[in-house]
């Protein structure tokens, strides 16, 4: 099977060229992506319809007709030279572009082992657009011109990069792409010879090098992929999901921590050591987005409380494992009729023995677990969760789908069928038992499928009740009896808002006027002061969220720890890109139904 009988008025295209044409294909492809994804306007399927009409149908039909805008930009054409003078109709071009296919495919299975391509050999995109025929000096003249162009056009894109940053240092970087492009004094691949070929490894070397700046950058300021682990946010988001979340929705943050191994969060993975140097550490800074987080938008970002943490207890806030020790010092003192200490007291002894028992490690904000809730509360709003409802500023929450609360379900001890359940999203891991009941979490619609199996007697959501209060909730005060289904009521700071502040609130902020925003905080004779002076009000620096999960009785979030404050905030989840079942095995772990779902 020979597709095209010639290949004459071919000159290849070099590799960098041809690499050069592939990145900024991708580049403008992942471009498009973002800003289709991060569009409130569109439907879902037809932002995804954009998308892949654009990579699988516009990019192969330039492809075919001539280049693609990469290509053009390199000065590549694949067309033949004899042709490009040619109109060639869309059938001839899709002629063309499965004519290629098909060759690929023959070879692939030895049905054609031909030296003819459709294109040139090695290369796969064929002819140079500079002339053959063409001497020496207009050969130089041509490509000359168009490294000026190259260079105008990546000036022109790195420029607006550096006003997107609000950085003007970084335009120091234009010395550098004229050189890449014009004066060529400086080898920036040092590891490359610039004449001849190099050794397969030092080729793919570089590729290597290039493929993780460039995937750090995209994961920094454009998208980054991330798996649920925890089943906090069930029914809504799965443990399994991978999502693709936008960095670009909420703005990207500059990293604080610069200086760290590439792909790994905060641990060098089978070690205790830190993937990070502490260096340099940068200032908060977020550049501008496509938008603000608003309220029940799932949203990923950096665990508040994850700024301590004990080594051999990673998964546990530090804060918690100090709340857990003071609690058990006070319950020891009460059983053997000791002196009961304030609650300040166990407090401080308590993490004076985890400092004593555990080594501790302070993280920087970017190096800190990445959560992901539903922000309920925005900045400014005021919330209040009575019976397990969310009342924001006085009124209820929007309705959730797959908002799940855990029910008692009781069965007079006879077994629900296995198989039942699974259909229904529950498996054994859910389920705790009881006697003569089944306790486990529930969405409204999966409570109506129950109550219509005979084997289910009665089906009763669980509330904590007023007179219960959990020493765990936030903010963890006895002068605030709270628990996960009766909160607050809460303000929640917006930035430039201004409070009173006395004895009574001081728990509710104390965290954010300290520790968020780094103040001098004490407490002397009932009076506080705020970097040494008095103060009987303050006025906040930042904006602060409130996130939950849609599980609501297995979730730990700010319930627990507060409040989330702006700079901890990553970005928004668009996506499911690919779902996997823990409970089984491949193949039958892919959920279909869930890949490429829209996040809400």
């Amino acid at each position: 099977m020979i597709l095209f009988q010639s290949k004459e008025n071919l000159q290849p295209a070099c590799p960098r060229r041809r690499k050069n044409s592939n990145i900024f294909d991708v580049v403008t492809s992942i471009i498009l992506a973002i800003i289709l994804l991060n569009n409130e306007s569109l439907d879902f399927r037809v932002k995804l319809l954009v998308i892949f009409g654009y990579i699988l149908v516009v990019l192969p039909i330039l492809l075919t007709l001539g280049a693609t805008p990469g290509q053009l930009l390199n000065g590549i054409r694949v067309r033949r030279k004899d042709d490009y003078l040619k109109k060639i109709n869309i059938v001839t071009a899709y002629h063309r572009m499965i004519s290629v296919i098909l060759h690929r495919i023959a070879n692939a299975i030895g049905f054609d082992k031909s030296d003819y391509v459709p294109y040139e050999n090695k290369t796969n995109s064929a002819a140079l657009e500079i002339n053959e025929e063409a001497d020496n000096e207009e050969i130089n003249k041509l490509k000359g011109r168009q490294s000026k162009v190259n260079f105008a056009i990546a000036a022109i894109i790195y420029i607006g990069w550096v006003i997107w940053l609000n950085n003007f240092w970084f335009l120091i970087g234009l010395v550098v792409i004229f050189d890449l492009y014009i004066t060529k004094k400086v080898n920036w691949s040092p590891w490359k010879k610039r004449e001849g070929k190099n050794h397969w490894l030092v080729e793919w070397f570089d590729a290597l090098i290039f493929a993780v700046v460039a995937v750090t950058l995209i994961n920094i300021f454009l998208f980054q992929n991330y798996k649920i682990p925890t089943p906090s946010m069930e029914k809504s988001l799965l443990v399994g999901d991978h999502l693709y979340v936008s960095k670009v929705a909420y703005g990207p943050r500059i990293p604080n921590t610069p200086l760290s191994i590439p792909f790994m969060q905060h641990t060098i993975p089978g070690s205790i050591n830190k993937s990070y140097i502490e260096w340099i550490q940068w200032p908060y800074k977020r550049l501008a987005g496509f938008s603000k987080v608003k309220r029940n938008e799932p949203v990923v970002f950096n665990f508040p409380a994850g700024d301590t943490v004990c080594i051999d207890m990673q998964n546990v806030s530090f804060y918690h494992i100090i709340r857990d020790e003071a609690y058990r010092m006070n319950m020891t003192d009460q059983y053997s009729r000791q002196t009961v200490k304030t609650d300040d007291e166990y407090y401080a002894l308590a993490r004076l023995k985890v400092l004593k028992e555990h080594e501790i490690v302070v993280r920087p904000i970017d190096k800190r677990d990445n959560y992901i809730k539903r922000c309920v509360a925005i900045a400014g709003d005021t919330l209040q969760i009575i019976d397990g409802i969310v009342y924001i500023n006085g009124k209820q929450q929007e309705e959730i789908t797959e908002l799940q609360y855990v029910y008692a379900v009781q069965t007079g001890g006879r077994q629900l069928n296995t198989k039942k359940l699974q259909q229904l999203g529950i498996y054994e891991s859910d389920l705790n038992y009881g006697q003569g009941f089944l306790q486990v979490p529930l969405t409204n619609k999966m409570v109506e499928e129950l109550k219509s199996n005979k084997m289910v007697d009665k089906i009763e959501r669980f509330i904590q009740q007023k007179d219960y209060s959990d020493f765990q909730i936030f903010p963890n005060d006895p002068r605030y009896p709270w628990n996960l289904d009766q909160f607050g009521p809460l303000y929640i700071p917006a930035k430039d808002a201004t409070i009173d502040l006395n004895i009574n609130n001081l728990p509710l902020y104390s965290r954010i006027i300290d520790y968020y925003e780094e103040n001098d905080l004490q407490v002397k004779d009932s009076v506080i002061y705020i970097n040494g002076k008095p103060a009987t009000s303050y006025t906040f620096k930042m904006d602060y969220y409130w996130m939950m999960g849609d599980n609501r009785h297995n979730s730990l979030d700010s319930r627990y720890w507060g409040y989330v404050p702006e700079d901890h905030v990553i970005g928004r989840p668009r996506l499911i890109w690919l779902s996997l079942n823990k409970e089984k095995s491949f193949p039958a772990n892919i959920r279909l139904k869930r890949m490429f779902k829209s996040i809400k």
